[in-house]
C-alpha cells in the first residue's frame, strides 16, 4: 500500500474523521498481507485541533506558508549570529504575521466544518511561534503533518557563546550586550532541552496509553466473540432441552398406549379362553 499517499490523505481530514479512516486503512493493509504498511499507518497520531488548523493553513495557503517559513529562518539565523538589529526587525514582523495567519487558519478551519474557539486560536498562535522557533516543527508544518501544539516558544535555540566571536564596540558607544544575550539564549536552550525531555516522556506515556487501549480493544473483541459463542451454546442447549422434552412427552404417550394395548390384549385372551372352555 502507498503509505505516503495515505498519510497525506489522513492529515487532510478533520480530526474527528481521522481515527476511523486510519483504522480502515490499517484493516485494509492487514487484509492485503502488508504488515509494514499496517504498522506505519497505525502509528499515525490524530492531530490536535490547533495543529490541524495550522496544517490546513500550510496546505491551503502555500505562498503565505513559504513566506512564514522564510521568516522563521531569518529569526533563527539572527539568534545564531546574535544579530540584534535583524532580530528586532524580524521579531516585530513575527508578532504581526502570527496574529494574521492564526486568524486565517481559524477561518479555514470553519470553512472545513470545524469552527474553533478563542482558546484554540491562541493554541494556533503558539503552534506558529513554534514553527518559527524550531526547525523540526517547521519541517512537519510545511508538510501539513503537525500532530500536537509545540511547547511555548520562549526563545530560539542558541549556539554556545564561544562559537560566535564578539563584535567590537564602535568608538564612542557603549559595548554591546552580546555576552549577556548569549548567556540568556543559553538559558533558553537549557529550558528548551528540558521541554524536549518532558515531551519525550509524554510521548512515551502516550504510546503506553495507546498500547493499553489497543490491548483493551483486543480483549473486548475476544470477550465479544466469547459472548457470541456462549449465546450460541445456550441457544443450542435450549434446542436440545426442547427436543429432549418432546421426546419425553412422546415416550410417556407411547408408554400409555402400550399399557392400553396390553390390557386390551389380556381381555381378548381371557375372552378367547372362556369361549374355548364352553365349546362342546
Amino acid at each position: 500500500m502507498d503509505v505516503e499517499r495515505i498519510t497525506e490523505e489522513l492529515y487532510g481530514l478533520r480530526p474527528a474523521d481521522f481515527v476511523a479512516a486510519r483504522d480502515t486503512y490499517v484493516a485494509q493493509a492487514r487484509g492485503a498481507k502488508d504488515p509494514a504498511a499496517a504498522k506505519a499507518i497505525a502509528a499515525l497520531r490524530r492531530p490536535a485541533t490547533a495543529a490541524w488548523a495550522a496544517n490546513r493553513l500550510a496546505r491551503e495557503r502555500p505562498r503565505e506558508a513559504q513566506g512564514f517559513l522564510a521568516l522563521g529562518e531569518t529569526l533563527r539565523e539572527a539568534h545564531r549570529t546574535l544579530d540584534a538589529e535583524r532580530l528586532r526587525a524580524a521579531s516585530r514582523e513575527q508578532h504581526r504575521v502570527v496574529a494574521a495567519l492564526a486568524r486565517t487558519a481559524a477561518e479555514l478551519a470553519g470553512e472545513a466544518g470545524q469552527p474553533v474557539s478563542d482558546t484554540v486560536v491562541r493554541e494556533i498562535e503558539q503552534t506558529l511561534h513554534g514553527v518559527l522557533a524550531h526547525q523540526d516543527v517547521a519541517e512537519q508544518w510545511a508538510k501539513g503533518r503537525l500532530v500536537k501544539v509545540p511547547g511555548a516558544a520562549v526563545g530560539f535555540p542558541a549556539v554556545a557563546a564561544e562559537t560566535t566571536p564578539p563584535r567590537p564596540a564602535p568608538a564612542g558607544r557603549k559595548p554591546d550586550r552580546h555576552p549577556d544575550l548569549a548567556r540568556a539564549l543559553a538559558a533558553v536552550e537549557e529550558a528548551d532541552a528540558e521541554v524536549a525531555r518532558c515531551e519525550r516522556e509524554f510521548e512515551a506515556a502516550d504510546r503506553a496509553r495507546q498500547a493499553a487501549a489497543t490491548q483493551a480493544e483486543e480483549a473486548a473483541e475476544r470477550v465479544a466473540r466469547l459472548e457470541t459463542d456462549l449465546a450460541e451454546a445456550r441457544h443450542a442447549r435450549l434446542d436440545r432441552e426442547a427436543t429432549a422434552s418432546r421426546a419425553a412427552t412422546a415416550l410417556t404417550t407411547a408408554e400409555r398406549a402400550l399399557t392400553r394395548s396390553r390390557r386390551a390384549a389380556d381381555r381378548a385372551a381371557r375372552t378367547a379362553e372362556g369361549l374355548r372352555d364352553r365349546a362342546p
